[in-house]
């Protein structure tokens, strides 16, 4: 397994893996790996000749009173969880390479970005697209590989390649969860014993929702009402949203027709969390 951080040298690799044929599967990450993004480098092995993953911890996506500082690191372990996982290449650059003083360009993907949690987090997907876009001109994948439980910034970075005719295919993978069925996350690591507990209240929400789609309700309110219930009545959560949209443009739907996104943002004390599932 080989390391780099220097942007260049980066650039000179993948240039040199292209000229064999060979094919570049990528998985970005913010690093803090869990078993959600082991299972993104195991499709990537699968998918492409060369998998590459990159850590870094983007200061473009977090807002001023955000957790830049305090997001959780552990390289030594990532690197571990990386060669576990047969990756080729981890590019570890510093985000001063990245944002060089006087950087000023970046790429707004106008409707997608202003729903969801795009309204409480003003300018996120604006700094995810543009570190993604930079990714892809420095590693220049064939293939990238993105989990579901961020499925509006799959989505985004989806759109993104497509209006910008990035020559890059974009896989979305499934949601990999803990055995009481929580989300894998890296902020999960924030939750104290009490505050962890009282976050399955998550997936309590969104099993109640699929119950009742399931009985054959397809009013968004009705569902909205009963997956709300359950995350009101855990004293430490408190939702930021609760949505039954549309799965391609995020736009509240009143009913569903064919399928709908249940979309879910909740704070447990200090830390914001995200979930998801498709409905249909």
């Amino acid at each position: 397994m080989k390391l780099i951080a220097d942007i260049k040298e980066m650039q000179l690799f993948s240039n040199a893996t292209k000229k064999t044929g060979k094919t570049i599967a990528f998985v970005p990450t913010m690093g803090f790996l869990h078993d959600g993004h082991a299972s993104l480098l195991k499709k990537g092995k699968e998918v492409g000749d060369l998998l590459v993953m990159s850590i870094l911890v983007n200061p473009a996506q977090f807002g001023p009173k955000e957790d830049f500082t305090s997001y959780p690191k552990d390289i030594k372990r990532d690197m571990a969880l990386a060669e576990d996982n047969n990756v080729d290449v981890v590019f570890n650059p510093a985000a001063d390479d990245m944002y060089p003083a006087g950087f000023q360009t970046f790429i707004d993907i106008e409707k997608l970005s202003n729903r969801l949690c795009g309204l409480s987090r003003p300018g996120h997907f604006r700094g995810v697209a543009t570190v993604v876009a930079k990714l892809f001109n420095i590693v220049k994948p064939d293939i990238a590989l993105f989990g579901g439980k961020d499925f509006q910034q799959a989505r985004i970075i989806k759109k993104m390649a497509q209006d910008l005719n990035m020559d890059v295919d974009i896989i979305t993978m499934p949601t990999i969860r803990e055995a009481d069925g929580l989300a894998m996350s890296s902020r999960n690591s924030y939750l104290n014993k009490e505050e962890r507990k009282a976050a399955i209240c998550l997936y309590n929400a969104i099993k109640k929702a699929r119950d009742i789609f399931d009985n054959g309700v397809r009013d968004a309110d009705a569902i909205l009402k009963e997956a709300r219930n359950i995350i009101k009545r855990e004293p430490l959560a408190v939702i930021d949203y609760v949505k039954v949209c549309d799965i391609d443009t995020f736009e509240d739907l009143d009913t569903i027709e064919d399928r709908a996104l249940l979309a879910l943002a909740v704070k447990i004390g200090k830390t914001r969390l995200i979930d998801n599932d498709i409905l249909g």
